[in-house]
Parts: structure tokens; sequence; C-alpha cells
């Protein structure tokens, strides 16, 4: 079977489970422990160690039925989530969420069928991948957040060019995108060394996510890729709450999470009513004092670097223009970085609608009495361009002119294609000098017109015009709440 027969295959069964009341995102998990209890199976047969305790083998599932083996995989998910490395980060706080055990012995069985051992890796890697996808297209579930389209990822990857000596991190990795696009770019390189190769299967990639639902997927997702031993190269922890210290990479790419405000619940000692309170983040190593989780992230990865080491990071438009700590942050970027590249991404590209995103591109400098960033080249991907999730997908082909224009291999060779001659050109440089005397030291820069405002002739098809007006109302909405949260914490409202 194909990598998309097998993909439908196990995806049709979930629509059997949600009658059951299991969505989407469980059901992915309880995929995940059980095709990973099958391929330790089919390793330890072929005599690769596995570390996979006998009385919780993949061996012990297939032979039961019943509340039997309802029991027996209870058990099993309860006490492989206390091993450490790979196994305990697969399984950490797992829980059966298959509560009919005939279908659960229904879905161990079509699993056995499979060898998934003998399957390349890019094949197991694009069966996985295509669960991920359609647990992120579940807008119910809000898996979306987690999953960067794959189209962005390869672009950025194709101009970071990684090498295959690089440390790689995204300290907010997700599913894993932009770990793995990273890490077959770096296996592409022509002259590989057997000490290349080892790095790159356990040393060349971190990462880590708050989540642990997600941490599980993203393991899972590298494992099956071949990346990572018996040590996990992810972890379970929230990257914003200790500094870096000496611990550094060579690359950061990242698609920080889009919700703008740290926050707690607490408990109101008065009412007993849980309560969100906002959670102001101060490190020794942060330039602002901000509650900004985007505005944190832009700070944590400048600190990640290693000297001349690079950043591409995924962030709202509010990174770009808003006040205060933000400016602080663009100001202070701008200074110690070269923050060489912003790219204005179109609306309608994520699962997560109404958001309004760009991609900033930086390197680490060493000290400077001068500011180190002279020029910034915006490339505006979104004026007049109309992207849907169903009607007109993001395709890795959208980012070739951009690609070509970033000039990856010596950017001292980047020529605009925007004059007063040719005013539809998307690519454009900013002097530095020209930056910090706008107000706020706003980067949210845009110069073409938007044809839709003039022309009634060209507008796109009704359907088009009604995804984008539901993602700008959402994207109207989110700011709102932020508007609020800011006067709640004012003590203007109550």
């Amino acid at each position: 079977m194909s990598a998309s027969e097998i993909v439908n295959k196990v995806w049709n069964y979930a629509h059997v489970l949600r009658d059951d009341g299991v969505g989407y995102g469980d059901y992915v998990e309880q995929i995940t422990y059980l095709i990973f209890l099958k391929m330790a199976d089919e390793r330890e047969v072929s005599g690769q160690q596995v570390k996979v305790p006998g009385e919780y083998a993949w061996a012990k599932l297939v032979k039961l039925d019943g509340d039997d083996l309802e029991l027996q995989y209870r058990h099993t998910l309860e006490n492989l989530g206390k091993q450490g490395g790979m196994l305990g980060t697969i399984f950490r706080k797992a829980q059966n969420k298959i509560q009919d055990p005939a279908k659960l012995e229904r879905l161990i069985k079509m699993i056995e069928k499979e060898q998934w051992s003998t399957l390349p890796a890019d094949v197991k890697g694009e069966i996985y991948e295509g669960l991920l996808e359609r647990n992120a297209q579940d807008v119910k579930g809000g898996a979306g957040q987690y999953f960067t389209p794959r189209p962005l990822i390869q672009a950025i990857v194709d101009v970071m060019q990684p090498k295959p000596t690089d440390t790689v991190a995204d300290p907010a990795c997700g599913t894993g995108g932009f770990l793995l696009a990273a890490h077959d770019y770096m296996a592409a390189h022509p002259t590989l060394s057997k000490k290349d190769r080892r790095h790159l299967k356990e040393t060349a990639l971190r990462g880590n996510d708050i989540v642990d639902g997600v941490v599980r997927l993203c393991a899972m997702n590298l494992y099956l890729h071949g990346i990572g031993g018996d040590e996990c190269p992810i972890s379970s922890n929230d990257a914003l709450a200790k500094e870096v210290g000496d611990n550094r990479v060579d690359m950061v790419l990242a698609n920080p999470p889009f919700g703008k405000k740290s926050s707690i619940t607490v408990i109101n000692e008065k009412s007993g009513k849980k309560e969100q309170e906002k959670l102001t983040i101060e490190r020794e190593d942060f330039w602002a004092t901000t509650s900004n989780k985007q505005l944190n992230f832009v700070q944590h990865i400048a600190n990640m670097l290693k000297i001349d080491g690079k950043a591409a990071v995924v962030v709202p438009d509010n990174v770009l223009f808003e006040g205060g700590a933000g400016e602080t942050v663009r100001k202070t970027l701008m200074e110690r970085c070269d923050l060489h590249t912003i790219l204005r991404l179109p609306t309608g590209i994520f699962y997560a609608q109404g958001v309004k995103a760009n991609v900033i591109f930086f390197d680490a400098k060493p000290a400077s009495k001068t500011a180190w960033t002279k020029k910034v080249w915006i490339y505006d991907f979104r004026t007049n361009v109309h992207m849907t999730l169903k009607e007109k997908r993001l395709v890795k082909n959208d980012f070739k002119e951009f690609i070509e224009l970033y000039k990856p291999e010596d950017r001292s060779k980047r020529k605009p294609s925007w004059t007063e001659k040719t005013p539809n050109g998307r690519w454009r440089a900013f002097t530095y000098d020209e930056l910090i005397a706008r107000d706020k030291t706003n980067l949210d820069i845009f110069w073409l017109k938007d044809e839709s405002l003039e022309d009634t002739d060209n507008l796109p098809p009704p359907h088009i015009l009604a995804a984008e007006i539901v993602e700008q109302l959402q994207a109207a909405l989110e700011e709102f709440k932020s508007v609020e949260e800011v006067l709640a914490g004012n003590g203007v409202i109550e």
C-alpha cells in the first residue's frame, strides 16, 4: 500500500471512534502509542535492542481481547510513562481514550497487519505527517495552532540553508515540522561524513514545547523519520521560564504560539472562582519586561543563538508595530542583531483562522557601538494574494520568487523588484535610518496598492471574499480581546 492509502485506511477508522466521543487528537495519540509498540516489537524480533519491558510489549496486546485487553493496555501506558528517554517522552501521562475493548482490538489488528519497520523512514514519516495534518484540519480540536504549513517551512529552510554540522533548535516545536525539514536539508548534503550522520541522528536537533501531548507527537514524528536514539531530542517544558545560559545553537527555526498574553489560572480567595492572571516574565537576559508571549519569544530566540547564528521566526503583525515593550524589542533587535529580512505572509494559510503573520530573519552579532542592522529587505506576499485552505492552498512554488530574490548564497547581491517604474514589485529595502525614524520603529510596512479596493471587475470569487471577511473579523476580535486585557490590567474595567 502507498503512504496515502495507509493514511486513508488508518484515518477512516477515526470516524468510527468519533461516534464514541474519541476526538481526532486523542485518536492520533492512541495511534502513536500502538505504532511505537509495534515497531519496537518488530525491531526486537530482528535483533535490534529495544528497551520496552517484556510485560508491556506488543506481543502481550495482540493475544488479548475484551476487558483483559483494556486492562493490559491501560497498565502498559501507565508503566511506560514512568520510563526514561524516548520511551518516557512518548508515553508521558498517557491514557487510554478508547473505552470499547472491541474497537481497541480492531485498531490493534489493523496496525498488526503492517510491517512498519520495513517501511522507509520517509514513507513512515509521510504517513504520520498525513495523520498530523488531518488532525490539524479538525477546527474544533484547535490542533492547527501546532501545525505550520509545510510549504512555508520548506521555503524558510531553503533560504536558511542549515549545514550538516549545525545544531538547529525550535523552542516551540509543535509537531516538529521545522526540525524535520532542517534535518532533511542537512542530510541531503553531498559530502556527509560518518561523524556528520551520527550528529544528524543524535545531536543536531533540539526542541521543546509546553504541551505534553504535542511533545509526544513531535517525538514520535522524529522517531519515525529515524531521528533520535534512546534519548529524546524533544523535551516538555516552558522555553521562556529560564535563561538560555551557555547552551547556544547555530540556528533557530520557530513558529511560537499565536496567543498574545502569557497567563496563569488562579483561584480568587473571596469568590472562589477561577480567574486568569497575566504572567509577566522577568529575565535578566531580556531587553523588555512584558506579558506578550511573542515579544518574549523573539528575545529568547535572539539569546539562544551563537555569534553569527541565524534565526527565522514566524510572528504576528503586532510584533512589528506594537508600542511600549514592542518598540524596545524591535530597536534592540536591530541594534544587537542583523535583522535583514521580513516576509509578509498572506492570510488564509494557517489552520488557526484570522492570523496575520510574518517571518523575521535575523543573525546574531557580537557587541558593537553601532547598530548591526543596516538595511531591512521586505517581501510583501500578502497584498493582492488570496489564499484559502480549501480552494487555493499554499504550495512550495508560491515562494519561488522570494527564494530567488533572497539570494541565500550571497545576500550582498540582492536587488529590489520594486522601483518607481515597477510599482508592483514585492521586494524592497529600507535603511536602518529610515526605519528608526518611523513612529514606534514600526516595521509593519506595505507599499503595494490593494487592487480589490480600486477595481471591482477584478474582485476574487465570492467564496474567497467570504473567507477573507471571516478572517478579518476574527483578527479584529483578537485585537479587541487584547485591548480588553490591557484595560483590565490597568484597572479601567472590572
